[in-house]
């Protein structure tokens, strides 16, 4: 059996200029939700990249070897080239699973995927938030109870601008009253999709262990399950009619009638 690689993806741009965050995550976002996947899938070969490498860490070759990658961005949306987001898109067309956390709803790749601008309604308030689970038999929740809690969150609320999910893992609900759809799960050509809500960077939330075991379990089911080679020709198919726009044509028809 060949060994699962996972990248996990950090825009890490909050750990650099906010104090009360490098406090909480010293080595930043994307270090601790990889320490708690190696810990939890210890078979699994675990590495970062972010934002400020050369490509941001996912070039052509490094996503070719990527079996899952896990998405955190927030401040840096814009900044992520676009030519990584289409080898992204390719990749998972072809069956490379992505994870997308908290406010990676609205990182290029995310809205890509799902074709729609994944819009919300938020306020950042500490709260408590209580993720109770809808889909007791997937294997995201394996090893959860029925519900579990984060004692401090920011609110997200719906409506959530997404297209409606394949499945529905988690519904949240937050102390001021509001609800939201916080894991859901989507395949595009061959690849699996989860995105899962927690994550503001002013709170602890990736150290929390039921966070974590979300996210493995994410990981092992978002693992490539098979490849249908007709599904990842996406891109270059859609590029391919961009580029005859404009063209006349018609189909043959016979004069006969």
């Amino acid at each position: 059996m060949s060994t699962l690689n996972v990248v996990v993806w950090g825009e890490n741009v909050h750990e650099q200029h906010n104090p009360a965050v490098a406090r909480i995550y010293p080595r930043g976002m994307h270090q601790t939700v990889a320490e708690g996947l190696t810990e939890l899938l210890p078979s699994a070969s675990v590495s970062t990249a972010t934002l400020q490498e050369p490509e941001h860490g996912l070039s052509a070759e490094r996503l070719a070897k990527t079996d899952v990658l896990t998405w955190w961005g927030h401040l840096a949306h814009a900044e992520v080239s676009d030519a990584v987001v289409d080898r992204i898109q390719q990749r998972v067309l072809e069956g490379m699973g992505l994870i997308v956390l908290h406010s990676g709803h609205c990182s290029k790749i995310f809205r890509r995927l799902m074709g729609t601008a994944c819009m919300l309604t938020w306020r950042e308030a500490a709260e408590r938030e209580r993720l109770w689970v809808c889909n007791p038999g997937h294997p995201i929740v394996a090893g959860l109870g029925a519900s579990f809690e984060l004692p401090e969150e920011e609110m997200y609320g719906e409506p959530f601008g997404i297209p409606v999910p394949e499945e529905q893992i988690f519904i949240s609900w937050f102390e001021g009253g509001e609800v939201f759809r916080s894991g859901c799960t989507w395949r595009r050509g061959n690849g699996r999709i989860f995105y899962f809500r927690p994550g503001h960077e002013t709170y602890p939330t990736y150290h929390d262990k039921n966070v974590r075991k979300v996210i493995a379990n994410a990981v092992a089911w978002a693992a490539p399950q098979g490849h249908w080679p007709d599904v990842a020709k996406g891109i270059n198919a859609v590029r391919h009619l961009e580029s005859i726009k404009g063209r006349a044509w018609a189909p043959s028809v016979d004069s006969r009638g």
